[in-house]
């Protein structure tokens, strides 16, 4: 079980330019973005636009702050999500744009290469107990919050692999199961 710290990320561009994002974790470490088997970050996103294509990625997004955004995928209705949204997942290389709903939104995006590997996104509130099977677990705190002894700000995470069980002692959280396909 790893601690990530929000503090310690760096913000970097979108692979289109048109904002920022802090990445809490990638397979392998360090991957760039061609490379990257999974990878967890998160996004301010404080104008409308289309998101970055990922040929072959599948994602999930979870708004964590701010009204929402109303994504329209070509072909299909829009779609809204927002802070009480179930996470959404979609294909990475489907075009896709955003608009704010109500002003800068904040979100947990997880993305994994189709066919390799699988995520699985969800809320959760403490207090609960965690049983975890998946091969990683990605556990953000979306307030202050407490797991087991360790006292977590927001958006800070902690990697776990391999089945392990925690205490989720108080706090919201953002819960991502990645395993392999």
């Amino acid at each position: 079980m790893r601690i990530l710290r929000a503090a310690d990320r760096i913000p970097t561009p979108w692979k289109n330019g048109g904002g920022l994002t802090c990445e809490v974790a990638a397979w392998p470490p360090g991957a760039s973005l061609p490379h990257f088997e999974w990878r967890a970050s998160i996004a301010e996103v404080t104008s409308d636009g289309p998101f970055s294509d990922f040929e072959g990625v599948d994602r999930v997004i979870t708004v964590l702050e701010g009204a929402g955004l109303e994504l329209r995928f070509e072909g299909h209705k829009a779609v809204r999500v927002d802070t009480s949204a179930v996470p959404l997942a979609f294909p990475g290389d489907v075009p896709c744009s955003a608009a704010l709903v109500g002003g800068a939104v904040r979100d947990f995006n997880v993305m994994v290469r189709r066919g390799r590997w699988a995520a699985h996104v969800r809320r959760v509130d403490a207090p609960t107990t965690l049983h975890m099977q998946a091969e990683v677990t990605i556990v953000l705190a979306r307030t202050s919050a407490s797991l087991d002894v360790n006292c977590l700000g927001p958006e800070d995470a902690v990697l776990i692999e391999g089945e392990h069980e925690v205490d989720l002692v108080h706090g919201a959280w953002v819960v991502a199961e990645l395993t392999r396909v």
